[in-house]
């Protein structure tokens, strides 16, 4: 039976008209699937169903989520998010070779809040991983987190005194009133990729929203693991964020806002 699938032209593109008219007959899609985006059941017969093509760096996985969760679209990726990826999908271990087993994928923690900055608030991301983050293809115990986004432009910061530089070509994805995704840019210069994408929309508060609309930029800080944790107060989340600066474990930027 066909099933009620959307696969967009850059999905279309990657896995070739043959693949894709075949999954649009239902020879290769399943009937029912757990949405990438939400983790809820889907039914690709009942229900619009969109393709999601996750590529790493060598390998590609061809995922399926609710149309109203996602677009059909192509997820670049890391190798080590991509068997993370696979073992959401399937909910399954996957098999690797001895040699090709990568330590548990840690999961980027976000927390928003409003942040006082020479007097005035701005509306904040905070991005703390679960885990350390080892630069892609190589394994160890260190952490290189900060260094990753200080490449991308991220700056460092030893206090919160002044907002950081806008980075251009990164952006926060607000849809409805809610937080769906940081964009950074594609690849070889097209469309933005995600860099963190919500599983499910994530609510924001009226006044970290109005502050968003009013500066139409959101301040984005990273700390490596353990230095910020769950704070249940804004002015909790603050001194946390202070205290990261000065140990030197902190960068920032000023994303722009796409979206409302």
């Amino acid at each position: 039976m066909p099933r009620m699938l959307d696969v967009s032209d850059e999905v279309r593109a990657e896995i070739g008209d043959e693949e894709a008219d075949r999954l649009l007959a239902g020879e290769n899609a399943p009937g029912s699937y757990d949405c990438t985006s939400c983790r809820t059941p889907g039914d690709s017969e009942q229900e619009r169903t969109s393709t999601v093509l996750f590529i790493g760096d060598e390998t590609a996985v061809l995922a399926f989520a609710h149309a109203t969760c996602l677009p059909s679209q192509i997820v670049q990726v890391t190798e080590e998010q991509l068997q993370g990826a696979v073992k959401s999908i399937t909910g399954d271990r996957v098999d690797l070779e001895p040699e090709s087993i990568v330590p548990e994928q840690a999961v980027l923690g976000v927390t928003s809040g409003l942040v006082l900055i020479a007097g005035e608030l701005h509306p904040a991301l905070v991005v703390e991983p679960t885990g350390p983050i080892v630069r892609p293809g190589t394994f160890g115990a260190g952490d290189d987190f900060l260094p990753l986004l200080i490449e991308q432009g991220f700056m460092p910061l030893t206090e919160l005194a002044d907002v950081p530089p806008v980075l251009h070509g990164w952006s926060v994805l607000l849809a409805m009133g809610q937080l769906h995704a940081v964009l950074q840019p594609g690849p070889t210069g097209g469309q933005p990729v995600a860099w963190w994408q919500a599983h499910q929309p994530l609510q924001v508060t009226d006044g970290w929203r109005a502050a968003a609309n009013k500066h139409q930029q959101v301040l984005m800080f990273a700390a490596p693991v353990g230095s910020i944790g769950r704070q249940p107060r804004e002015d909790l989340l603050r001194g946390a964020l202070d205290k990261a600066a000065a140990n030197g474990k902190l960068v920032g930027a000023a994303l722009p806002l796409a979206g409302t």
